[in-house]
């Protein structure tokens, strides 16, 4: 049976070029740690993606996100902070969070995270460190929110993630490189 898999690609920066070649319906995670944030790039993406149909989510900044009236936020796994619970949010607004351990995935339950990101699920070129697919099922089964892989995402691994408990994957560099054709 084909289990339909949710694609997450994070960016970096908006880039039209880049983002006209996707044709399949994805959600896209701006994340930015590195420099300021500029509220204009985060508009005219999120622009870009109502029209074509995509899902905005903000990384780390759970209060711009609502402002700028995206589809959702997401916590990365060194954000432990607990006071996300009670925000005002529309009741469409998602929260999306990564771990990497169990102690991770309860903050993130704590967090009131609605999928969550466990990573990385393959050996990246920066870790070679990797959960694999026994691992990654394990942390998976200890919660009863959606999870998501993210980490070392190729053609030939695709395999391997429609046997795990994945609702979806993650991407920068994959998607970046081949596209969405081979998902």
């Amino acid at each position: 049976m084909h289990k339909y898999l949710e694609i997450y690609y994070f960016i970096d920066k908006f880039d039209f070029k880049e983002l006209s070649k996707i044709n399949k319906k994805i959600n896209i995670i701006f994340r930015d740690y590195k420099t300021k944030i500029n509220e204009n790039e985060i508009l005219k993406t999120r622009y870009f993606c109502k029209k074509k149909g995509f899902y905005l989510f903000l990384a780390n900044n759970m209060k711009l996100a609502i402002k700028l009236d995206l589809n959702g936020a997401y916590i990365p796994a060194f954000n432990r902070k607990l006071n996300y619970k009670n925000i005002n949010c529309s009741k469409n607004f998602k929260i999306l969070g990564s771990a990497h351990n169990s102690m991770e995935i309860k903050i993130k339950e704590k967090q009131n995270c609605e999928k969550i990101f466990i990573s990385p699920i393959f050996q990246t070129e920066k870790n070679k460190n990797f959960l694999g697919t026994i691992k990654f099922n394990l942390l998976a089964n200890q919660t009863k929110k959606g999870i998501i892989c993210l980490g070392g995402i190729k053609a030939e691994n695709l395999k391997k993630i429609r046997l795990t408990k994945s609702e979806g994957i993650g991407s920068i560099s994959w998607i970046k490189k081949n596209g969405l054709n081979k998902i």
